[in-house]
């Protein structure tokens, strides 16, 4: 019988981008477990800075930086500033998102590219500026984020059409990079949260109806992503994968 053994994570080095909310609480969670955590953000300097003291609280080292993913370059500055801080960097986190109402009516280029930008090109950016550090260590992990609208493989709700299709793509791009970088050992994967966390000004109703509308009929909190990326962190055999945490959401 072969014993479960928890990878040590101990010294390693995650990047995460977006450090507001959920970020804040993975980031909590792999410091708790030995990791050095960098945030990455765009505007959110005071919840990244948050992050960074939960990380430090757990006497593990951590540094946020500024980075707008908006921009081209802005991926590699970033990688490399870990790097250049840490040592090293064995496992990237894209978190960041741009969510935004715009019927399709009113949607311009410039929408479009607000959104394409940060959900789905940083995420090739990232993971293109971090492959080669992770493939000099012998490894590492790349966990990106998807949806679970997407992940269902069909839209529930007009006004999103930018932001379904980038994570949609997020799925792609997962299944085509595990591919590519399976001979380095780097896994790559995807989370796709359901009902979490509300987005800011949800009524008490709208809140109702999620929880109505969901099998386990409640909302997951922060933590059940934090224990969807140990679980993605842990396992050496699971590469290609887009997991839902939804609550059954998908079902309905």
């Amino acid at each position: 019988m072969v014993a479960f053994v928890l990878v040590d994570l101990t010294d390693r080095v995650a990047l995460i981008t977006g450090g507001k909310r959920i970020g804040l609480v993975v980031a909590g969670d792999l410091a708790a477990r030995g990791v050095d955590v960098a945030l990455g953000y765009a505007r959110s300097q005071v919840e990244a800075n948050r992050a960074v003291d939960a990380v430090r609280a757990a006497r593990r080292r951590g540094a946020a930086f500024q980075a707008d993913l908006s921009q081209p370059a802005a991926a590699a500055a970033l990688v490399q500033s870990v790097v250049d801080t840490f040592g090293r960097l064995d496992i990237l986190i894209n978190m960041a998102s741009v969510y935004a109402l715009r019927p399709f009516a009113d949607l311009t280029v410039g929408d479009w590219d607000a959104v394409m930008n940060v959900d789905l090109r940083a995420a090739f950016l990232c993971a293109h500026a971090a492959a080669p550090h992770m493939r000099r260590q012998g490894g590492g992990r790349i966990i990106s984020f998807s949806d679970w609208v997407a992940r269902s493989g069909r839209p529930r709700y007009a006004g999103y059409v930018p932001y379904y299709v980038a994570k949609a793509g997020i799925i792609a791009l997962t299944e085509a990079l595990a591919l590519e970088l399976a001979a380095d050992n780097i896994l790559v994967n995807a989370i796709a949260p359901g009902p979490i966390v509300a987005p800011p000004g949800t009524s008490v109703k709208e809140k109702a109806a999620v929880e109505e509308a969901t099998p386990l009929a409640r909302w997951g909190g922060e933590i059940e992503i934090a224990k969807a990326v140990a679980a993605l962190l842990d396992g050496d055999f699971i590469t290609g994968e887009t997991i839902r945490v939804d609550g059954g959401r998908h079902l309905r």
